[in-house]
């Protein structure tokens, strides 16, 4: 007996995508969920069948779950979002620089260290802070309010998290100017960040107390997940850089947001295409 079912997703479906799809993992059955999701009924589920969907989706530009039968979102105890190209559109520090007139040699360290070039994420972010010495503050409020933006789905998914009982943590290796605005504006339970060092309007360089690194995501995780409660297979933790993968191999439910490869070879899920409420498609409930 088939015990899983099998979720399609993209902008751009095409009846073609949904029958592909259909004949390889030989479904016995199809529901349409909307313009740009389908599931897809009684799929087989074993290895070969799985390898096959997911190099067919990957060259298609198709994301696609396998999920057991029965699942749903209320099932689920914790939502757990990395911030920046997750949850938001932007790398915020590479955006403070671009104000600072350094956005060049700041983002090469960034785009390093999400793809796990750099092993250090603490040397990488103290380098580039020092890069920030001696810019206005002001730039950090300039960044919030003329380049942020929430990631598209994000106030659904969040919503619908809420709506299910779902406790919400931002986690980020960014800074807590922006973690503690993204936490009041959306409602979120925990946001836990770095804290650029400011004196006198300034930007000194240098970020207080201990450095969120990876393993520190991994920590902050562990903790909210135990003071709710949570098994791995009730969190679902979503993130898109190499500084994630800790706290993603906690998670039942570990998303490769529009990610670097090496995060995508290493999660259960990824969502190359669709949004961030992409998620909430793969529950029947």
């Amino acid at each position: 007996m088939n015990t899983h079912y099998l979720v399609i997703q993209s902008p751009a479906l095409a009846s073609d995508h949904c029958e592909q799809v259909a004949a390889l993992s030989q479904a016995q059955g199809l529901l349409r969920l909307s313009a740009t999701a389908a599931r897809l009924l009684d799929v087989q589920h074993d290895d070969a069948t799985r390898a096959e969907v997911r190099a067919w989706c990957e060259n298609a530009g198709v994301d696609h779950a396998f999920m057991p039968k029965g699942s749903a979102l209320s099932q689920c105890k914790v939502l757990a979002m990395d911030m920046d190209s997750t949850l938001i559109n932007i790398e915020c520090i590479d955006e403070i620089a671009g104000v600072a007139g350094v956005k060049d040699k700041v983002a090469a360290i960034t785009e390093a260290a999400m793809r796990g070039e750099i092993t250090d994420f603490s040397e990488s972010l103290r380098r580039r802070v020092a890069l920030l010495a001696g810019q206005p503050a002001q730039a950090l409020e300039q960044v919030y309010r003329d380049k942020l933006r929430l990631n598209p789905g994000a106030e659904s998914l969040i919503a619908s998290a809420r709506d299910a009982g779902i406790r919400i943590l931002l986690v980020s290796g960014g800074f807590t100017f922006f973690t503690e605005r993204l936490r009041e504006r959306l409602g979120l339970d925990e946001a836990h960040s770095n804290t650029l060092e400011i004196v006198d309007g300034k930007i000194t360089g240098r970020v207080l107390g201990d450095i969120i690194d990876a393993a520190g995501k991994a920590e902050r995780l562990q903790a909210f997940a135990r003071r709710h409660g949570a098994a791995a297979e009730q969190i679902i933790a979503m993130g898109d850089g190499a500084n994630d993968l800790k706290m993603l191999g906690l998670a039942g439910f570990s998303v490769a947001y529009h990610a670097k490869p090496v995060v995508r070879e290493h999660t259960r899920f990824a969502l190359n295409v669709s949004g961030l409420d992409g998620v909430l498609n793969w529950f029947e409930r």
